[in-house]
């Protein structure tokens, strides 16, 4: 029975990798597979999805008026049965897009694997993320650990001295360079000005 899935981290926790992975276990069963990743993550170049490993694949863009029931039923009439649908940085998705996976499952019986962040830098929802915790069949964590050592759940927006960064857009794409996944505990500090993060050398800005 067809599903929709719902993989959710914090940043820097494999979800792309793990992506990529069931991408190709799909492949070399023969089975064939459709990866959508939205169009304003184009850090890899266009339509290219790429862990931080090394592994990387051609995705389908999508705009947030892309009607997703349709690209799928599109990439049918052209290349053939479908087996899954995987979609990368699933939190920039709106709540149309989310429904509009559920149709993929529940009208062409297709799975869905959607893998994105839960929370923001501010500790708030993605639209995406928001109604796939609402409507998935399976909600699945994937884990990755804080720098104290604890579970991480929230993200933190740090400047170039690593100090917590409170204001700006929700959506402001970047990597290591600006983004740290913490614990909450160490969340609650950060954004209070207690303390601030220590970023690895590879980690720091190019001048």
């Amino acid at each position: 029975m067809a599903k929709l899935y719902f993989y959710y981290s914090a940043m820097n926790a494999g979800k792309t990798t793990t992506l990529l992975q069931s991408a190709y276990n799909y492949h070399e069963r023969g089975m064939r597979t459709l990866i959508l990743t939205p169009q304003l993550d184009d850090r890899h170049g266009v339509g290219v999805v790429a862990s931080r490993i090394g592994l990387k694949a051609a995705g389908r863009m999508v705009a947030r008026d892309d009607d997703l029931l349709c690209v799928a039923r599109d990439d049918i009439a052209v290349h053939g049965a479908l087996h899954c649908v995987l979609v990368d940085e699933a939190q920039f998705l709106n709540r149309v897009q989310v429904w509009q996976l559920s149709d993929i499952v529940d009208k062409l019986h297709i799975p869905v694997l959607a893998y994105g962040l839960r929370t923001d830098f501010r500790g708030e929802l993605f639209a995406g993320s928001q109604y796939l915790l609402a409507w998935a069949d399976n909600l699945i964590e994937i884990k990755t650990i804080c720098h104290t050592g604890k579970k991480a759940t929230m993200v933190v927006r740090v400047d170039e001295h690593g100090r917590a960064v409170t204001d700006g857009p929700q959506v402001e794409i970047g990597g290591n360079e600006r983004y740290v996944s913490v614990s909450r505990a160490e969340f609650k500090k950060i954004i209070a000005g207690e303390g601030r993060i220590e970023l690895q050398q590879e980690d720091l800005p190019l001048a």
